[in-house]
């Protein structure tokens, strides 16, 4: 019988505080071992599965603790002397410093005082008094990791990582050792690459969901997290941990995407822009800003660079749009003038007076301006230049009547004002001034 969210909150509640009245009952001396006993404090469905699997593939909403479990897992392996080049890879090499490395369940966290590597950011490395060594590498930077070999890995949150080169790489360098393991730490997203490792032999898996670590999140999480995702889409895969597939009607479809993906654009684009959707509840607690980057090339194809979205204040998010126009060498910047158009060129030229931006009407609805851009994809004419699990999980929540998933499709939206520029808009570039670095 499956239990509910707060049946299973109850439980895990009950086992902490049991957890934490044994602690105050023991010694000093036994209280820090037991502090650092992982298979005292692990649940069930944070335990290594048995048998001769070579990937643990860790498919769990928020706050399930995989942050942990993949730290945990990687310090027993250095322990036991199973592991001596351990490769370490998430999105950004930020989020191997920051997350896997120096987190509150990063390695340097769970590992004991007498047995705590030594770590050197500038050179990306850990090393342990046992002389293993466990090196940091960037999922957006495949080429990072073509020629290094491990005898074991951590990937975290890979439904996220742009380049599916980057685990190709990743596991053809994983043959060092007599039994070279990699466990994988993310937060379901309907990449097709992923749904084929679920599902080969060497794989196990282990599903979970938020509510089984609710003892250990803070105060006020569970409820304020609740109130916003409970019901919808976006909480079914950000909490319980499932994988959605596309939503019938769908005007994109996740394999159609894939069809016509590619590593990298083009050399030769003739034009870029930046397009921003802007949006009326800014800062961390409102819809997102959507910033897309996309560009046209010589071949009449449209190909989609960037997804600088973010919830960030008026300030922060005009700064990331000129930066990535800047980044990217873009011709212009394309924003919504009704509901916020004039507010968003006041806020980019804040930033940078120069910058070239045209303002468009927003005329038609949301779905018939969307559905001659997915028409473009239908054709073959559009190519993601990577991936963009985040534009991409908005994407196949549109159907023609309307948006299915949570909040607003702001990334979307940002993506229908580029592509409409880029392709579709005849007028040609009216805009006054150039970006500074712009070609």
């Amino acid at each position: 019988m499956q239990r509910t969210g707060s049946e299973r909150d109850s439980t895990a509640s009950k086992v902490a505080r049991r957890k934490a009245e044994l602690l105050a009952e023991i010694s000093d001396r036994e209280a820090l071992c037991l502090l650092y006993d992982w298979e005292f404090w692990r649940r069930p469905s944070q335990t290594p599965p048995p048998g001769d699997w070579r990937i643990w593939l860790i498919r769990a909403g928020r706050g399930f603790g995989k942050t942990r479990v993949g730290a945990e897992w990687v310090r027993a392996r250095i322990e036991a002397g199973r592991a001596d080049r351990v490769a370490l890879v998430g999105e950004t090499a930020t989020d191997v410093r920051d997350v896997m490395v120096e987190g509150e369940s990063g390695l340097l966290s769970v590992c004991p005082p007498w047995f705590k590597p030594v770590w050197e950011p500038s050179k990306r490395r850990l090393t342990w008094p046992n002389g293993a060594i466990a090196t940091g590498y960037s999922a957006d930077d495949p080429e990072q990791l073509r020629g290094p070999q491990h005898d074991a890995a951590w990937a975290d949150e890979a439904a996220k990582w742009r380049y599916e080169a980057a685990w190709d790489n990743l596991l053809m360098g994983l043959r060092l050792g007599r039994d070279p393991r990699c466990v994988m730490t993310t937060t379901p997203r309907p990449r097709a690459w992923l749904k084929k490792l679920a599902g080969d032999k060497g794989t196990a898996v282990t599903t979970g969901s938020t509510f089984e670590n609710s003892a250990n999140l803070a105060d006020g999480f569970m409820e304020a997290i609740l109130s916003r995702y409970e019901g919808t889409r976006l909480g079914r895969q950000e909490l319980y941990g499932e994988v959605l597939e596309d939503v019938p009607g769908a005007l994109w479809t996740l394999a159609g995407i894939d069809a016509t993906r590619v590593p990298h654009a083009p050399g030769d684009l003739r034009r870029i822009v930046v397009a921003v959707d802007p949006s009326g509840t800014g800062g961390e607690g409102g819809d997102e800003i959507g910033i897309v980057v996309a560009g046209r090339g010589v071949d009449g194809d449209a190909y989609v660079l960037g997804d600088r979205s973010c919830r960030l204040s008026p300030a922060g998010w005009g700064h990331r749009v000129v930066e990535a126009a800047r980044d990217f060498r873009a011709d212009r910047i394309v924003a919504e003038r009704t509901y916020g158009g004039a507010m968003v060129e006041h806020v980019i030229r804040t930033v940078d007076r120069s910058a070239a931006i045209d303002l468009v009407d927003a005329r038609r609805g949301k779905v018939t301006r969307a559905e001659p851009v997915a028409a473009l994809y239908e054709q073959g004419r559009v190519h993601h230049a990577g991936g963009f699990p985040e534009l991409e999980s908005q994407m196949s929540a549109v159907t023609r009547a309307g948006y299915v998933g949570a909040g607003s499709p702001d990334r979307v939206d940002a993506l229908v004002w580029a592509l409409t520029a880029l392709m579709l808009d005849d007028r040609g570039p009216t805009g006054k001034g150039r970006l500074k670095g712009a070609f």
